[in-house]
């Protein structure tokens, strides 16, 4: 059931267009994540929905009603900020307490419902504690009780955990979600972080110059980027020009590097760009790969261990565990790489 709908929205600021013709539907209880680059216009139409910037057009609709013209208190909604905003002259207990106190709830339920909030995000105890008395992950965990605390109807999290450690980060992404799911909310999440919103997300918008260049699930846009920017973006691929042969009932990828398979299911035709991901190409004896070059650099990176190749003018990059390597591999001596149909991505050219 479609729970929130961005229509059709445009925001500029002075003469610079920041989002264009945004479209989105999230369902109810789905996590959805806005990813990108600086500036591509994640967090303004992340602000639009709390009420914080005014869309020059379109709509949005929360659960079958426009909030175009409700103020920011009005939309029930939760926003977690990358700065905790925590109020620092109240305790942790206070914070929490904040909008409930605001929406008029009584003394005894608005204690019971931050002894809940706090046991939620693991800070039973610490009710008393002032926001600069605790580590950076405490303050994001705070932040995220108060923001759920008077049940919004949608969470919102503007990069909550850009600032933070990275043993941190993935700790508490992973309590974030649990509690999403728990609670069943709505959540608008936006991150650059490619990583947080692989690993969160029901479904990923990746956006590029205020647009959304491709929505879908981790799986559809890590191994299915729709579009070059999305390729690029998301992960580590090696992009190889071709042109697509078709003879004798045969489909091949031309290519300066080598010979590609062309996947059953693609018609495309003429010039092409092939996506591959680096853990999909294989080491081979030079006359039994589809690509065949020369090994410059070996790296290990602890789980795999990641090998650069010259193919013609094309460097690429193969992944693999150190079981799968061939004996003897050296620098400078030539190699094969053998890739299955089912892992090009075929992209115009």
């Amino acid at each position: 059931m479609t729970f929130i709908t961005l229509q059709s929205l445009e925001k500029s600021f002075g003469a610079t267009p920041v989002v264009r013709t945004f479209d989105l539907t999230l369902e109810k209880g789905e996590f959805v994540s806005l990813l990108g680059p600086s500036g591509c216009g994640k967090t303004t139409v992340l602000r639009m929905v709390a009420g914080f910037e005014t869309p020059d057009q379109g709509d949005i609709v929360i659960a079958g009603e426009s909030v175009l013209k409700k103020r920011p208190n009005q939309r029930r909604i939760g926003m977690v900020f990358q700065s905790y905003a925590l109020f620092p002259n109240l305790t942790v207990a206070g914070n929490v307490a904040f909008g409930l106190r605001v929406a008029g709830m009584d003394r005894a339920g608005i204690s019971r419902r931050v002894d809940d909030m706090l046991a939620m995000v693991g800070l039973s105890g610490l009710h008393g504690r002032f926001p600069w008395q605790l580590s950076g992950g405490q303050q994001q965990r705070v932040a995220l009780a108060r923001a759920i605390a008077p049940r919004p109807q949608v969470l919102l999290l503007d990069e909550p955990l850009s600032a933070l450690d990275a043993k941190i980060r993935v700790s508490l992404r992973t309590e974030i979600r649990a509690i999403q799911r728990e609670l069943g909310i709505t959540t608008l999440f936006v991150t650059h972080d490619q990583e947080e919103a692989l690993s969160m997300s029901d479904r990923i918008v990746v956006m590029n110059g205020g647009r959304a260049e491709q929505i879908g699930t981790p799986q559809q846009v890590y191994d299915r980027p729709a579009t070059r920017f999305v390729a690029g973006f998301i992960g580590t691929l090696n992009l190889i020009e071709g042109q697509v042969s078709r003879q004798a009932g045969t489909a091949s990828i031309l290519s300066a590097a080598g010979d590609l398979p062309l996947p059953s299911d693609s018609a495309a035709t003429g010039k092409v760009t092939v996506a591959i991901r680096p853990q999909a190409m294989s080491p081979c004896a030079p006359d039994q790969g589809n690509l065949r070059g020369t090994l410059r650099q070996i790296e290990f990176l602890g789980a795999f261990t990641r090998l650069h190749v010259t193919c013609a003018e094309t460097t690429v990059q193969a992944d693999c565990f150190a079981r799968d390597l061939p004996p003897g591999l050296s620098l400078n001596q030539t190699i094969g790489l053998r890739v299955a149909a089912e892992d090009c991505v075929v992209m115009s050219g």
